[in-house]
């Protein structure tokens, strides 16, 4: 697997993680742990979406900024990727 492709497996697991943290969070609003946690995992997922963005572009359409060219259709589409 390129760096690329693991990069956004790991930005994938963050987001799966933040949604279940989410669900517990909502069941079980006053745990503190599970608080903590979904901080710790917000944190690490906007860490790895930035360095994502700096290495290999936007991964959303708010991501490309004004100065640049409208680059969010020149990667491939979710079913050209392998």
């Amino acid at each position: 697997m390129n760096e690329r492709n693991m990069l956004l497996s790991r930005i994938k697991k963050y987001d799966f993680t933040l949604k279940e943290l989410n669900l517990y969070l909502d069941t079980h609003p006053n745990c503190r742990r599970a608080l903590a946690m979904f901080r710790k995992y917000k944190e690490l997922r906007s860490d790895a979406v930035e360095e994502f963005t700096k290495r290999f572009g936007p991964i959303t359409p708010e991501q490309v900024s004004d100065t640049q060219n409208w680059t969010w259709v020149e990667d491939p589409w979710p079913w050209e990727r392998r």
